[in-house]
Formats: structure tokens, C-alpha cells, sequence
């Protein structure tokens, strides 16, 4: 990030100098630069181990002592691994594309229809993608099986649909964006995935590794 003399007031009060930091400080860049949650782990564990071997350096019996610590700390790093992997666990199923009674794709793709002839479109975003989703699942293209995410749904369906793949992608983004980022759905992005889904219904399935 790069500031020039010029972009800084000769004279501003506390209050907009203020507003102005806290909106600097709202920059994606900030957060992206910020350590991630196992990285502060890690860090943490690393002062600890310290610290512990710092105060048995002077006691008796020394090398039972950092065995005991060494003992401490594959403990804390099994501990850490498993609560991180339920939270990437709970994640994933937080964003599967599925909720609650699965319809046909027809179901959704009337609910679709019905969201977007009221002007929400959110939901026809949501029961669009959700459409083409099942309709793959009837085709036999997918499986049945429950959790999946968007993300998953548009690389194995892309698979099979080569021609469409970057088109899934894009509409699993979105669905996304829409569902869990708490985008607004747009009738730009609603027809978009209509024309999906009836380009996905008329495109014929590769045979995977021919």
C-alpha cells in the first residue's frame, strides 16, 4: 500500500481522522496479512515449550523432566489437531447445498420460479442451484449422498461436463456468495443460473479418464 504527501489533509480534527483510520483499517489487506488460527497455536505452544524448559532447567533430574514436557506437548498438539479438524468439519457441513427434506429438481426449480416472480431473489438463487444440483442426482451424474458442498457438487459434476466446468464453478461461487456470504441474489445472477441448469439438462456426460 502506498501513500503520497498529497493524499494526507494538511488539517483534519480528531473525530473524521478517526472515521477514516477505521475505515482504512476495514482493508481486506489487513485481515489477509492477520496470522491464522493454527499459526497463533503454534506460536503459543512454541512460547510454552519454552517457557517449561526454562524452568526445569535448574532442577534435579533434568532429563526426565523435558521427557514430561515433550509428553505435555504431543498431548497439546493432538488436543489442537482434533479441535481444529471438528471445526473444518462443522464448517464444511455448514455449507453443504442440502437442508432439511430433499425435493426433486422439478420442486425446486418451481420454488425457483415462484422466489424470482416475487423479487427475491436470494432464494431463486438459492432453489435454482439446489435444482440443478438434484437433477444431476437424477440423472445418476451424482450420487445421492448428503453434505455435499457446492464446491463439491460443481467439481465432480464438472468432471463428467467439461465443457461446463468453469460455468459450475462460477454458479457454486455464487450459490455460496448468496447462501452463507450473505451477498445480495440479483436477477442478473438468478438468470444466469437458469441458463445453467437448462445447459446442464441438454449437455451429455464424458466418460471420466477417456
Amino acid at each position: 500500500m502506498t501513500f503520497r504527501l498529497t493524499d494526507v489533509p494538511v488539517d483534519i480534527d480528531r473525530d473524521p481522522a478517526r472515521a477514516q483510520a477505521a475505515q482504512e483499517l476495514t482493508d481486506p489487506g489487513y485481515r489477509a496479512a492477520e496470522p491464522s488460527l493454527l499459526e497463533r497455536l503454534t506460536h503459543w505452544l512454541g512460547q510454552l515449550f519454552g517457557r517449561l524448559l526454562d524452568a526445569l532447567s535448574g532442577v534435579p533430574g533434568g532429563p526426565l523432566g523435558v521427557l514430561l514436557v515433550v509428553a505435555l506437548l504431543i498431548v497439546l498438539v493432538v488436543v489442537v489437531r482434533l479441535r481444529v479438524g471438528k471445526v473444518g468439519r462443522a464448517g464444511q457441513a455448514a455449507k453443504q447445498v442440502f437442508a432439511g427434506r430433499r425435493r426433486s429438481a422439478d420442486e425446486y426449480r418451481r420454488a425457483a420460479e415462484e422466489a424470482a416472480a416475487r423479487g427475491e431473489f436470494a432464494d431463486a438463487v438459492r432453489e435454482r442451484f439446489r435444482a440443478l444440483v438434484r437433477g444431476l442426482e437424477e440423472r445418476a451424474l451424482l450420487d445421492s449422498r448428503s453434505g455435499r458442498t457446492a464446491d463439491e457438487a460443481a467439481a465432480e459434476a464438472g468432471a463428467l461436463l467439461p465443457n461446463l466446468a468453469a460455468d459450475l464453478t462460477a454458479g457454486a461461487r455464487l450459490f455460496d456468495d448468496v447462501h452463507y456470504g450473505g451477498r445480495p441474489g440479483t436477477e442478473d445472477g438468478y438468470r444466469a443460473l437458469t441458463e445453467l441448469d437448462s445447459r446442464v439438462r441438454r449437455e451429455r456426460p464424458v466418460l471420466v479418464g477417456a
